[in-house]
């Protein structure tokens, strides 16, 4: 909510993304962080984004009602930590589908290599005088060579990565 009033109060002066990050000594980037909503600007920078944008600071936060009272920097924090702990909850479920993606590969991979194992490369029984059984066979042994080389280097990949993403909770 907080990113979208931000990009819609900007647009609606007239100001370029660069020109409020100027008003405000941030870098643009900073600017286009907020309205992605990657980030959000803590306290004293959305007192100076409200000033730059002659926006109460209830308006940029969402509400309807402006209020005086509310303005106070303790209603400010409370409503940002409200939006930090959506964010960091964001970012867990994000983790959470990256873990569970690697560990879906891992599964992939290893069926995978059972499944080879129980078919023991038949294609090399075949008989290679037919061009198009040669070129099939070619094909299989290809994919194979390629997959029993590269898989195990993806496997350890994905493994490394379940761990780098597993948190205690």
């Amino acid at each position: 909510m907080l990113n979208e009033n931000i990009k819609t109060i900007r647009k609606s002066k007239g100001l370029s993304q660069q020109e409020l990050a100027v008003k405000l000594n941030v870098v643009r980037q900073t600017v286009s962080k907020w309205e992605q909503g990657l980030s959000v600007p803590d306290s004293d920078m959305l007192i100076s984004l409200s000033e730059a944008l002659e926006t109460p600071v209830s308006t940029l936060l969402g509400e309807t009602v402006v209020k005086t009272e509310d303005d106070t920097l303790k209603a400010i924090s409370e409503k940002l930590e409200v939006i930090n702990l959506q964010l960091a909850q964001r970012k867990t479920t994000r983790r959470k589908m990256i873990q569970w993606s690697l560990i879906s590969l891992c599964a992939i991979i290893v069926i995978f290599f059972v499944i080879l194992l129980k078919l023991e490369s038949p294609y090399l029984g075949w008989n290679y005088s037919d061009p198009e059984t040669a070129v099939l066979g070619v094909a299989f042994h290809s994919l194979e060579w390629l997959f029993v080389r590269i898989a195990p280097i993806i496997l350890v990949g994905a493994i490394i990565g379940i761990f780098l993403t597993w948190k205690k909770e």
